[in-house]
């Protein structure tokens, strides 16, 4: 199997149903303790005064609802996290339309890094929420001090390929340890430019770690190796090319690059 690692995104739909969030229901139970926490400090601190609570958010009077959502967060109805979780990255992945066995494959190898819950599956029911991983909660203080030796420990104890597609942001909250960093790779998305080198550019750097991912789940066999993922992701690029590690403990590096999307 390949573990993926995904970032959540900003962006998420209300879920629909009468499931409320159960901690005990989510992977990695070990996170458990610390997800209670977080939760317990989040709603505590969403009952405070509005123009505090937006601050500490990142949000403004017109994104009160998300203010609601974190108050609610214990009531509220749960969705698997892939349906929560909206944006251009999910989006690509046109996960209503994977075949019953790539949506197995799929649910089986994703991983979300969540500020909030630390490491989930993508099959794992929670609700929208409103957390972003650079907050700052009073009483936690950064969330890369809270959660990064645990999400690094339970990373580092999987004996498969992972690919890491995280942003920066939530590459903190569980930085690769060395010890497994030659059985790990971080894809970097490129678009291809009139003139000159290929740039990073946000819309076609989390579309095409989507498309990737559909490709991914799409597969009849899991991805155990970086050149196996180089051939696989030059079907959604123009090139590829593997960048072998420049020191040991690092993990390998992937360039993709696509046209305009």
């Amino acid at each position: 199997m390949t573990m993926i690692l995904l970032p959540p995104s900003e962006g998420k739909t209300d879920a629909i149903g009468k499931k409320k969030l159960g901690l005990s229901q989510l992977s990695f139970p070990e996170l458990n303790s610390k997800r209670d926490q977080l939760i317990a400090e989040l709603v505590k601190v969403a009952s405070g005064p509005k123009p505090k609570v937006r601050s500490i958010l990142g949000t403004s009077a017109k994104q009160d609802f998300e203010i609601t959502r974190d108050l609610e967060l214990l009531t509220a109805p749960t969705a698997p996290a892939w349906q929560v979780y909206t944006g251009v990255l999910y989006d690509a992945i046109e996960i209503d339309t994977l075949s019953a066995a790539a949506m197995k494959k799929f649910e089986a190898e994703n991983f979300v890094v969540s500020a909030l819950f630390g490491l989930i599956s993508v099959s794992d029911h929670i609700p929208a929420y409103r957390f972003s991983g650079d907050s700052v909660l009073p009483k936690i203080g950064s969330l890369t001090k809270f959660w990064s030796e645990n999400i690094s420990t339970l990373i580092s104890q999987s004996d498969e390929f992972v690919i890491d597609l995280r942003s920066g942001t939530y590459a903190k909250l569980g930085p690769i340890e060395p010890g497994i960093s030659e059985q790990v790779v971080v894809p970097r998305i490129m678009q291809k430019m009139p003139k000159g080198a290929p740039k990073v550019v946000s819309h076609s750097n989390k579309a095409t770690k989507g498309r990737l991912v559909r490709a991914l789940a799409q597969s009849s066999k899991s991805v155990n190796g970086v050149d196996q993922l180089a051939t696989l992701a030059a079907k959604v690029a123009v090139d590829v090319a593997v960048i072998k590690p420049k020191k040991a403990g690092q993990p390998w590096g992937l360039d993709v690059i696509v046209e305009v999307l």
